[in-house]
């Protein structure tokens, strides 16, 4: 049996309806009927599977895949890929399929956090793409590899220059700015002191900040009073 058709089998044999209902809820950007409802750990130990086999460039080749966990273990399978070069080749080559923001916050591939330097390049190129989940993508990079011992002042400047309507561009900002309030709060705050943000990503900012556990009570109170009143 050809790969692509043994892997669509396999899939529908996952295929559950109540997590279809669940993840059609979350997923309003997508049609139901692309979506089968199986779970993410069913597709990892899939794709373990799949990274062993000979033919598995015929179903990475096969773009653009139709249903969203298809596109899901075509991410898990790249994020198993251990070599730099060969896992940004094909990485590239699948990032301008992704079309929710499941599929692009779902996966990090191994290689890129040990390749950091080499990934900042092409991290400055997705943050100026027209692309909503490459850039939305490029910003969770910032967010997971460069708020600890690679952090500079100039990443919180990259994302605050991002001027974006989409809705899942802005909420990952908020998202990053949130997180590095937890991780660099010192340098992270003049952000929103000197308002340099859009009205609504400043607000959301201080609000999955509040909600966070890794900020402090006192921190919280001087981010609800920069809060901007509309």
């Amino acid at each position: 049996m050809k790969i692509n058709s043994f892997i669509r089998e396999r899939l529908f044999n996952l295929k559950n309806e109540e997590k279809k209902k669940f993840d059609a809820s979350l997923l309003p950007t997508l049609d139901c009927n692309r979506i089968l409802g199986i779970k993410l750990s069913d597709l990892r130990d899939f794709a373990k599977e799949l990274s062993k086999r000979d033919d598995i460039d015929e179903f990475l080749n096969d773009l653009p895949h139709y249903y969203y966990e298809e596109n899901n273990l075509h991410a898990f399978i790249i994020e198993n890929i251990k070599d730099y070069e060969k896992c940004i080749i094909l990485f590239k080559k699948f990032l301008p399929f992704i079309d929710n923001w499941a599929t692009c916050d779902c996966f990090r591939p191994k290689c890129f956090k040990k390749n950091s330097d080499k990934l900042l390049k092409e991290i400055d190129e997705w943050l100026l793409s027209n692309n909503t989940y490459s850039i939305r993508f490029a910003i969770g990079m910032l967010m997971s590899y460069y708020l600890d011992d690679r952090f500079e002042t100039t990443f919180l400047d990259r994302v605050a220059n991002i001027k974006s309507d989409e809705y899942y561009v802005n909420m990952m900002i908020a998202w990053y700015f949130a997180t590095a309030l937890a991780k660099q709060y010192d340098e992270t705050i003049k952000i929103l002191e000197n308002n340099v943000l859009p009205t609504w990503t400043h607000n959301k900012t201080i609000q999955k900040a509040i909600e966070s556990r890794r900020i402090t009570t006192s921190q919280k109170d001087y981010l609800r009073s920069l809060k901007i009143k509309r």
